[in-house]
């Protein structure tokens, strides 16, 4: 299994970090999560599902796995990870990957959970939310969520009734990239160092 650790110094804790559908582990938008978790104490190992591994060896693009063995993916990488780490663990994901890390932390236990972009539905289908099992999530959540994501919007978003654990972080003009648009002013870098830097505050907050 194809796993890159990247660790901080001084690190309180090291976060699991999980790509989304389309993109790897090394993605423009993975490394650059990765780079500013590490420079404010945040270990980072990043891994990648049995598919995009598979795409590494021949170059073809191929659908995501079943959920069973993408779940299971997660379940082995946490153990690892757990095996050789002394401190608190918080499992991360962009969209897919953060989706089926909600789905494993409260039975994996885990200090806290931080999801960037996380597909609340399929795209122009808000009719069909992904929500259930956020309803009764027990583990600290923080979702980074752009305000124009066309798998989360908050217009959408706004009317679910969520668990009490889940926070929700709205970045202004952004999309499920967390990219803004030109006229905000601002960059994506500038977004995803915002975005990372409430998830570390956020990721206090739970560790007391």
């Amino acid at each position: 299994m194809a796993v890159l650790y990247s660790e901080a110094s001084d690190s309180f804790c090291t976060l699991i970090l999980a790509h989304g559908a389309g993109a790897p582990m090394d993605s423009e938008f993975m490394e650059a999560v990765t780079g500013f978790f590490v420079s404010q104490g945040v270990s980072v190992v990043r891994f990648e599902f049995p598919y995009m591994t598979q795409r590494r060896i021949d170059g073809i693009r191929r659908p995501p796995n079943k959920m069973n063995v993408l779940q299971d993916t997660w379940r082995c990488v946490y153990e690892q990870v757990r095996e050789v780490t002394v401190g608190p663990i918080v499992l991360a994901g962009k969209s897919m990957g953060a989706r089926v890390a909600s789905m494993l932390v409260d039975e994996l236990q885990v200090s806290a959970l931080v999801c960037f972009g996380y597909p609340f539905y399929p795209a122009k289908k808000p009719e069909k939310p992904r929500i259930a099992h956020l309803l009764n999530l027990k583990t600290p959540t923080l979702i980074v969520q752009g305000e124009r994501d066309a798998l989360g919007g908050c217009e959408v978003v706004a009317g679910y009734e969520l668990s009490a654990s889940i926070d929700i972080f709205w970045l202004p003009f952004a999309d499920h990239d967390l990219k803004p648009l030109k006229r905000s002013g601002f960059t994506h870098e500038a977004y995803l160092q915002s975005a990372v830097f409430r998830a570390v505050s956020f990721i206090k907050e739970s560790l007391g």
